[in-house]
């Protein structure tokens, strides 16, 4: 009995297969808790239908929903066949396609069947912190993970289009062009991606206007430097990062991102230095382990659903591990108790709202991996130090 549940459980067909499971139990279940609950979808479905209609993207609808929309007007044609469809079925298979998504990225690591499926068992409280809020993140760590792992697989129009898909929703997608300089043939890879991006662009116009669409690109651009101007506030639910960390600890707000980019930015590039390493698969998810972390720590628009990209790029730097130390172990439980379950039951209420949500200390576990990571990668022979079992 005990060898056939750990075989269940160290394959990662099954565990795949509850996380897609999860994907429509957690999409039902915000559904019938109404409008509120579903108040992200609804945002997401009025992109499709504003563009259609010709109607700016990134004002409020109070009669609608609440909040804003921060995605690009190419979003639209991606959540187009779901908004037609009655609000149960579009959001559940919404849910389901983000949830593929990352699988398929996490299943085409070259890890080994049994690594894969433990990762999937680790990073499974993030991922329902993600798939509760019905947002594109679950989604968009897939696409960073497939655009290494194409680019190691020298299929480089496959690669850019996942990098895209990315830029033109949320931007983030930009730091999968971290891998550039692993490409083999880079030519190939820009003239794609110049056609791709071109076809991106022009798409929704085929269903609203060329005006329109070029004017979305410029009121997308105003809504997320007013975004970022907003998510620099003390305690509030967003700038769950390095910078949020620092800001409120020294209580200071006002505090410019430029700061800490000066010193992040420059850090985070400096591994780029040991060309030598550059022809190591390990080295470069590595490189990828390190972007994961870089793009949420140091964005003010980081919240508690984003963190399933951050996690997956703990993760990433755990199973590269030849030897897991009991310090690199620590630092993994680090991670899952005060990154993935910060934000649950586990800590009493009063203990969220005045310290971990206070001080964004859901960041803390990762900046320590960050920091770790950047360290191995200046410092390791990855052909002699790292793991890989395909």
């Amino acid at each position: 009995m005990k060898e056939k549940f750990l075989k269940i459980l160290l394959n990662p067909k099954y565990i795949f297969g509850v996380y897609l499971i999860i994907s429509v139990v957690t999409a039902i279940s915000k559904y019938f808790r109404g409008d509120y609950a579903i108040n992200n979808y609804l945002i997401f479905k009025s992109v499709f239908f504003n563009t259609v209609n010709q109607k700016n993207l990134f004002i409020h609808y109070p009669d609608l929903f609440f909040d804003l929309n921060h995605y690009g007007v190419f979003f639209s044609a991606l959540i187009a066949p779901f908004a037609v469809m009655p609000d149960w079925l579009g959001i559940s298979l919404w849910n389901l396609a983000n949830t593929f998504i990352f699988v398929y990225g996490i299943y085409k690591l070259p890890f080994s069947d049994s690594k894969k499926a433990i990762f999937g068992i680790l990073c499974l409280q993030e991922y329902i912190t993600a798939a509760l809020s019905l947002q594109f993140n679950v989604a968009l760590t897939g696409l960073l993970l497939l655009s290494a792992v194409y680019i190691y697989e020298r299929k480089e129009v496959k690669s850019v289009t996942a990098i895209l898909v990315g830029v033109f929703v949320k931007i983030y997608g930009i730091v999968g062009l971290t891998q550039f300089f692993f490409i083999k043939n880079k030519a190939k890879f820009i003239l794609s991606g110049l056609i791709i991006a071109v076809l991106f662009f022009v798409l929704p116009m085929a269903y609203s206007s060329p005006k329109f669409v070029i004017q979305c690109y410029s009121d997308w651009f105003q809504s997320i430097v007013e975004k970022n101007n907003e998510n620099q506030v003390l305690g509030n639910m967003q700038d769950i990062s390095l910078m949020g960390f620092f800001r409120r600890i020294l209580g200071d707000a006002s505090i410019s991102n430029l700061v800490f980019l000066a010193f992040g930015l420059p850090f985070f590039a400096l591994p780029y230095i040991r060309i030598k390493q550059y022809q190591h698969y390990a080295f470069q998810l590595m490189i990828l382990a390190s972007s994961l972390l870089f793009l949420v720590l140091f964005s003010s628009s980081s919240e508690s659903p984003t963190y399933i990209i951050a996690v997956v790029g703990v993760l990433v730097w755990f199973f590269l591990q030849k030897e897991r130390t009991p310090f690199v172990i620590g630092l993994l439980i680090f991670v899952i108790i005060f990154t993935c379950f910060s934000t649950s039951d586990l800590f009493p209420k009063f203990v969220k709202e005045n310290y971990i949500k206070k001080y964004s200390l859901k960041a803390v576990p990762c900046i320590v991996v960050w920091l770790r990571v950047t360290y191995e990668l200046l410092t390791k022979d990855f052909e002699k130090n790292y793991s890989l079992n395909k």
